[in-house]
């Protein structure tokens, strides 16, 4: 496993196969093995004769995950992915992000727009557009030692799926209430490589995609039939045509 040095955290990450290299970028208490490798994506990208190369966000995985929220700013989240790109000699790349990376992605287009060439948007919706509420309560939740009398439902959903994956829970708290970033039109407007958004047909977490997808130049929205928020990452069918999108 693979680490480096991104400005005193250690950031884990994967760099396999050869080509093109593509970004991914997971999800909130997810990792790079378990939103990517265990889905496919490794495969399926390496098989198609790109470069992969996955991080584990800060907080995340195998990484450092410090406490501090201010440690979790958009600048630092992204700034680890930029510097692993440098890290590694990668110039310019293709990008994926699911859920929180995609917001992470639409980041990175909107202020490091020359260091990608295209990008895949995963499980994102207009509920990522605007002001970020109900953070406290959740985090909170994530926080709290006894799981059995969490009653606030978002919470609860976000502390089982934050313990399938054996995470640092205060950590991941830290993340939550630390990462403030709110994609807005301007950012959205100001991307200009080509861009695929994809969303499970019944992913009622983030919303609308339309709501994003109108407000990026030449985006192209693919909805997955009868996938949610949590099933739509190795789905089959998502699988196909970010390969065909990057052929």
């Amino acid at each position: 496993m693979p680490t480096f040095d991104s400005n005193g955290v250690a950031i884990a990450y994967d760099a396999i196969g050869d080509g093109q290299p593509i970004v991914l970028i997971h999800g909130f208490a997810s990792s790079r093995v378990r939103n990517w490798k265990e889905t496919s994506w490794y495969e399926t990208l390496v098989a198609a004769g790109r470069r992969v190369v996955a991080l584990d966000c800060r907080g995340h995985g195998e990484s450092d995950k410090p406490h501090d929220p201010a440690a979790y700013d958009v600048a630092a989240m992204t700034g680890d992915v930029v510097r692993l790109m440098d890290y590694l000699g990668i110039g310019c790349a293709d990008v994926m992000g699911y859920s929180m990376g995609g917001r992470l992605t639409t980041a990175l287009l909107a202020h490091h727009a020359e260091r990608f060439a295209s990008a895949v948007l995963g499980g994102v919706g207009v509920e990522m557009m605007g002001e970020r509420v109900g953070v406290e309560p959740i985090a909170r939740t994530l926080e709290a030692k006894d799981a059995a009398r969490i009653t606030h439902p978002a919470g609860r959903a976000f502390r089982a799926f934050a313990e399938q994956g054996r995470n640092d829970l205060h950590a991941l708290a830290a993340c939550m209430r630390g990462l403030r970033y709110v994609v807005n039109a301007t950012d959205l407007a100001r991307i200009r490589v080509p861009v695929l958004v994809v969303a499970g047909e019944n992913d009622t977490l983030v919303g609308d995609p339309r709501g994003v997808v109108d407000l990026i130049p030449g985006a192209q929205l693919v909805i997955v039939p009868g996938r949610d928020h949590l099933s739509t990452v190795g789905d089959r069918r998502y699988k196909q045509t970010v390969v065909e999108l990057l052929r």
